[in-house]
């Protein structure tokens, strides 16, 4: 019998040499101490498969390759000269001044910001809009199920294109997925230009698929916009909802900063086919005030626009002074976002965080749960919402600043997933999200210390566990 024991040392020292080359690139990210933890023990653990999967889940191969493509594109601002930029209030100067440094937008005037609280008005809207275009649709989603609901958006899409409107869809590819009839085969075959945003096709291009575009965004002639965090699915619908019902929260935009939207879109699609939209059909000047209301489109992603969402949110709760909402599906803030948390209730701020008492997604309901005692005990309520589940984003300040959007309190929104949010400062529109979200948290269960700490042992322990794979989830 040939002596095989020479290839199985050659075989350790190449498994070791691998690991220890991950480990020194983890140990030289700029990431958060939990999550390079995370994965150099499990490279330590797993010598071969936990080097494996670092370099296809947790190294991003996306920042160059965007960077290229956005270069004098997204980064210039069209309206930084424009009359309708808003002189920042005394109030909200320092909060507004980071919202400068972060995005690549300004805060503009003249908008026209309406709520939208159930999806049978929010698709009813939309579909309406995209009947009246005359000239441009752009539509992107995460999600766009080939169901009921789907299937009205495709007829409609259809119509549109086929009366000569310049029509794109952009579908996530892994949100794709969802559906059981494939929507991008169906809009091809309609001819309407449609496209996979990172497709995965194994195993060249894995490392990828953990970044998702998840934002939400319906822009019509470059003018009136919809965004927020409502997929394109039957769920939605409170009429009909069938077996998985879903409260969300979206938003229609009109005015000045519906551009802004339509360069998120610009961008990504460019990313995604190469094909740059640009001139009047796209980006129609000038474009014509619609209200009174104040906002700023806030990109966020693995990209140039790393941790926009994470500093905001940070800023936003160092200038609270009085009251902070937040509504979430996922709640699973790193260790700054809870410090800002409890530091901003033991000032004296009234922090109400609303997540679902019945999660869809129960590794992260798991997951979220131990951070909660620590939370109670600084001052920080938290509301259990009831049935049906609530996949609505809000953060609200002093019922006067606002972000919505589609991104949640968690790591995979917060450092992996491309997401659209408007930061938005008018007390009006405050005002009316304050209500709403005060008629949810009335319905809402109310979480105490004593409930938390009640739990049993074996459901701790199994949350605890949990808990440790929030740098994956």
């Amino acid at each position: 019998m040939p002596d095989t024991g020479w290839v199985a040392s050659i075989v350790a020292v190449a498994v070791f040499g691998f690991a220890a080359v991950s480990v020194v690139h983890a140990l030289l990210q700029r990431r958060d101490t939990g999550t390079i933890i995370a994965w150099v023990g499990l490279i330590v653990l797993l010598p071969l498969a936990g080097s494996a999967l670092y370099w296809l889940f947790g190294v991003n191969r996306i920042r160059r390759r965007a960077h290229a493509l956005r270069e004098g594109y997204l980064i210039t601002d069209p309206s930084a000269h424009d009359d309708t930029l808003v002189e920042h209030p005394a109030r909200w100067e320092r909060l507004l001044h980071s919202g400068d440094r972060l995005s690549p937008f300004r805060l503009v005037q003249g908008n026209a910001i309406e709520p939208l609280f159930d999806g049978d008005r929010t698709y009813a809207r939309m579909l309406d809009a995209i009947d009246q275009a005359r000239a441009s649709i752009t539509l992107a989603t995460y999600i766009f199920d080939y169901d009921r609901v789907g299937e009205r958006f495709v007829a409609h899409l259809q119509q549109a294109h086929d009366r000569g409107v310049q029509v794109r869809v952009l579908i996530d590819a892994v949100g794709a997925r969802y559906s059981r009839r494939n929507t991008l085969r169906r809009l091809r075959r309609a001819g309407i230009p449609a496209a996979a945003f990172m497709p995965v096709h194994l195993p060249r291009s894995l490392a990828a698929f953990n970044l998702r575009n998840h934002r939400k965004m319906l822009v019509i002639d470059g003018r009136r916009a919809f965004t927020g965090g409502m997929n394109i699915r039957r769920g939605h619908s409170h009429i009909d909802p069938g077996s998985h019902p879903i409260q969300d929260l979206h938003f229609e935009l009109r005015g000045p900063a519906s551009a802004q939207v339509q360069r998120v879109f610009g961008e990504d699609w460019q990313f995604a086919t190469g094909e740059r939209l640009d001139g009047p059909v796209w980006f129609p000047d000038p474009i014509e005030t619609a209200g009174a209301r104040a906002c700023r489109g806030l990109p966020d992603g693995p990209d140039e626009d790393f941790e926009v969402l994470n500093f905001t949110l940070q800023a936003a709760l160092a200038e609270a002074r009085e009251e902070v909402t937040i509504i979430t599906p996922y709640f699973l803030p790193g260790v700054a976002l809870a410090g800002a948390l409890k530091a901003a209730a033991l000032r004296g701020v009234k922090v109400n965080i609303l997540i679902p008492a019945l999660n869809n997604l129960r590794l992260v309901e798991w997951a979220s749960r131990p951070q909660q005692a620590e939370l109670l005990e600084r001052g920080c309520r938290l509301w259990l919402t009831p049935p049906p589940f609530n996949h609505a984003k809000l953060m609200l300040v002093d019922r006067e600043w606002a972000l919505v959007g589609s991104a949640n309190w968690d790591p995979r929104s917060l450092r992996l997933n491309f997401e659209f949010n408007l930061e938005c400062l008018d007390r009006g529109l405050g005002s009316e999200l304050a209500e709403w979200a005060d008629h949810l948290r009335e319905q809402s269960h109310p979480l105490t210390l004593a409930e938390v700490r009640a739990r049993p042992l074996a459901t701790q322990l199994r949350d605890g566990a949990a808990r440790l794979l929030t740098p994956y989830l």
